[in-house]
């Protein structure tokens, strides 16, 4: 049994997410995370909220709230839709904790101590109309490098590019949309990444097997133009992690807090301290590699804007504190999901939202298109014909219908018990020997986190045993050889059992429907399709499931694109 540490990007607390963040970073890792412990591994999946920073307080003062209230309402809104995802999260913490307070400001100190922090005077974007200094974020305009007109003082979320505000194009406070900006002197910290450079491009150059999205995006930074810069590390802000120096404010720094992107990567320890505090586990065997954490392996899950600060930023604060941090072992990154020929937008109100996802379908319909459509090596898009089209022939068509089929023939012909007698022939050989293939290429491919592929090698596995029964029509066999029916229907009946495990990590609930209608509580993974195939004994009680998964009409789909088109500007 191996140990696997898995984080997904932690969402920002400002509102509720749309599906392309879902899909981007904690649905594939929930997906990796159910299929390893389905096999039997040990698993620390760890998420949380983004609290600090511009986004929090904008939406708190948008929604008239103390940042600290709005926070923490937040986190549970956000917490329930994770429930309602079937997010299989192991903690689920926050970043303004106790926790991540205490080890932001260590890594501070350690990389002060390693003299990897640097104090700079420089100047900084000021609003007249705001009477404040504006954190990056804080600060919109057009992008210099692309043209994007909403890009961030920090980035711009179109290309990626990293930015400072002083490079944007008719830049504007995001707080009253004023122009009269002028650059003031302010002094701030920052981490020395130039000093890692060399050390990153090393660790980068190391990593093989990670997607060309992460590795090309990380050398991007690393090697484009002037290379990897210093980057400050504190903003002028009341909310988030106080620039404190051994519990006293960190010298001429008052009033500052450490920048979102240095604490936010940090919670993903903190988080595991905070499930320790909780439950009374270790924390420390999953992250410090002299408390055992060399044996683990650990795998970010993220969409490819976070990229540059999972490659570099964070593993520049790891390395350089010196200290014995467990660093990742594979970044499994996305592209971006777009919707119905255009972006999701929240100020629109265009696409389809977390909670609205949930009040319209089931989890497991959003999971299984979201998953069988992961935007792993292009961006993908949502249209709502595909997803009906998805949802009716994979979901209900094939799994759904092969289900109902033989529980209903077997209740009919036999009754809700497994029939006795009979033997299986060359058909269910085949049959066999197909579906060990594929079951095999199946484990590949979730270990290798090629979510796309997995998902259609899971509906084939689906599609053998349709076609199977299509083939042994054991109703037609029923007329004549009663026995051999009996034999075929056996087989099915188990294999819904086998069809239950294999999809769990993909359609939890349904597969739960499968393995409650089989009366059975046996998730063992076939290992072997023949001993798997006769888990279920003869005499074995059954119930017909209702409606596995139940068909999405035209009418339905027309209303719900009208619904979330978005108003037109």
């Amino acid at each position: 049994m191996a140990r696997h540490l898995i984080t997904s990007a932690i969402p920002y607390i400002n509102g509720i997410k749309h599906l392309g963040n879902l899909v981007g970073s904690q649905l594939p890792a929930d997906l990796y995370a159910r299929y390893l412990r389905a096999r039997g591994h040990e698993v620390m999946f760890i998420c949380a909220t983004d609290e600090h920073g511009t986004p929090a307080e904008l939406a708190a003062a948008k929604a008239g709230k103390p940042v600290a209230d709005y926070c923490a309402e937040m986190h549970e809104v956000q917490a329930r839709i994770a429930r309602g995802f079937r997010l299989s999260f192991d903690h689920f913490g926050r970043s303004s904790s106790a926790e991540n307070r205490a080890l932001t400001q260590h890594f501070a100190k350690r990389l002060a101590e390693e003299g990897l922090i640097r104090e700079v005077t420089e100047k900084q974007m000021y609003s007249v109309a705001d009477g404040r200094f504006l954190p990056d974020r804080y600060i919109e305009g057009t992008c210099p490098n692309c043209g994007y007109d909403s890009a961030r003082g920090d980035q711009c979320d179109n290309c990626t590019k990293q930015l400072d505000p002083v490079d944007l194009i008719e830049p504007r406070s995001v707080i009253s949309g004023s122009t009269d900006l002028e650059m003031r002197e302010t002094k701030h910290l920052f981490l020395c990444q130039s000093a890692m450079k060399d050390k990153l491009a090393a660790w980068i150059d190391s990593k093989t097997d990670w997607p060309v999205l992460t590795t090309s995006i990380a050398r991007k930074w690393l090697f484009d133009g002037d290379g990897l810069q210093d980057r400050g590390i504190t903003r002028d802000l009341s909310w988030g992690v106080p620039a404190q120096f051994d519990g006293a404010p960190w010298a001429g720094m008052d009033g500052k807090v450490f920048y979102v992107w240095f604490d936010a990567p940090i919670e993903y320890i903190a988080a595991t301290q905070e499930w320790a505090a909780a439950t009374g586990g270790d924390w420390a065997r999953w992250w410090r590699t002299d408390k055992g954490a060399d044996d683990v392996t650990y795998t970010q899950f993220m969409g490819k804007d976070n990229v540059p600060f999972h490659t570099l930023s964070f593993p520049a604060t790891i390395l350089g504190s010196a200290e014995p941090w467990k660093l990742v072992d594979y970044i499994k990154s996305f592209n971006y999901l777009n919707y119905d020929g255009g972006q999701f937008s929240t100020s629109r109100g265009r696409g389809v939202f977390m909670d609205q996802a949930l009040e319209i379908l089931p989890a497991d319909y959003w999971r299984w298109w979201l998953l069988s459509h992961a935007p792993e090596n292009s961006d993908a898009e949502f249209t709502w014909e595909n997803f009906q089209t998805s949802v009716n022939k994979d979901l209900a068509d094939v799994l759904g219908n092969f289900v109902s089929r033989v529980t209903k023939f077997c209740r009919s012909k036999f009754g809700e018990a497994l029939p006795a007698g009979g033997v299986t022939g060359p058909r269910e050989a085949e049959l066999m020997a197909e579906l060990e293939t594929r079951i095999r290429t199946y484990e590949g491919l979730m270990e290798a986190m090629e979510v796309r592929k997995a998902a259609a090698e899971l509906r084939a596995i689906w599609v053998a045993g349709n076609e199977y029964l299509q083939a042994a029509a054991p109703w037609s066999t029923f007329k004549t050889d009663p026995e051999t029916a009996a034999a075929q229907v056996r087989l099915a009946l188990n294999l819904v059992r086998v069809y239950a495990v294999l999809s769990a990590p993909f359609i939890p609930d349904a597969a739960a429907a499968m393995l409650a209608a089989m009366g059975t509580e046996d998730r063992s993974w076939p290992e072997d399709i023949g001993a798997a195939l006769a888990v279920l004994p003869e005499g074995h009680a059954f119930t017909t499931p209702d409606v596995l998964f139940r068909k999405i009409a035209d009418e339905e789909r027309e209303e719900w694109q009208r619904r979330f088109a978005g108003r037109r500007d």
